[in-house]
């Protein structure tokens, strides 16, 4: 008898000192929360811009020459949000000479309307337009005539205030300047912007 009790008081002091603090649940681990990915500003195109433009133009059928072209421009944009409208006039000097037929495109200055869709600091357009063209056709013909135009281009907002694109012009004018000879003209550029 004397052993159960020594026992059953061995054993009640040990589960006593087991249970003492109570029961303590094990410390949750803790949560570890990624942080969000950064929001980058999506461009702003509203207001006036000018700046500079340097390309290569192929001349065809009235003159048949290629050569440098280069300029300034400057126009006004506004941004709707997704979609951009606005229109730019441009000015280009242009060194496209076809010895051979004694013909060459002195210059032209484009006006047109251009729309497109933004996507982050890229804006991609196209645009409608006409194009005052002069310089002497196939003989040595003296002539200059306004045509219509296509464009196709893209932008990027490098800075708030600071633009770099690319773009293809097509021009394209039947019986120019009433001499019976056609002019075709195509233009691909780059430029550079500056918005205020």
């Amino acid at each position: 008898m004397k052993r159960i009790l020594m026992s059953s008081s061995v054993l009640a002091v040990i589960g006593g000192a087991a249970f003492a603090g109570g029961y303590t649940a094990p410390a949750a681990a803790p949560v570890v929360m990624a942080a969000p990915a950064p929001v980058m500003p999506t461009a702003d195109w509203t207001g006036f811009y000018a700046g500079a433009q340097l390309g290569y133009g192929n001349a065809d059928d009235g003159v048949k020459a290629t050569g440098v072209t280069g300029g300034l421009h400057g126009g006004y944009l506004y941004d709707f949000g997704k979609y951009v409208a606005g229109a730019e006039l441009a000015y280009s000097g242009a060194d496209l000479k076809d010895t051979a037929n004694n013909s060459k495109i002195d210059n032209f200055t484009d006006l047109k309307l251009i729309g497109g869709v933004k996507q982050d600091n890229f804006l991609f357009y196209g645009g409608l337009g006409a194009s005052h063209i002069k310089g002497d056709l196939a003989g040595g013909i003296s002539a200059s005539d306004t045509v219509p135009m296509a464009t196709l281009g893209v932008r990027y907002q490098v800075r708030p205030n600071m633009t770099v694109g690319g773009a293809i012009d097509y021009r394209k004018g039947n019986n120019f300047d009433g001499t019976n000879q056609d002019l075709s003209l195509t233009t691909v550029s780059l430029s550079t912007s500056f918005q205020f």
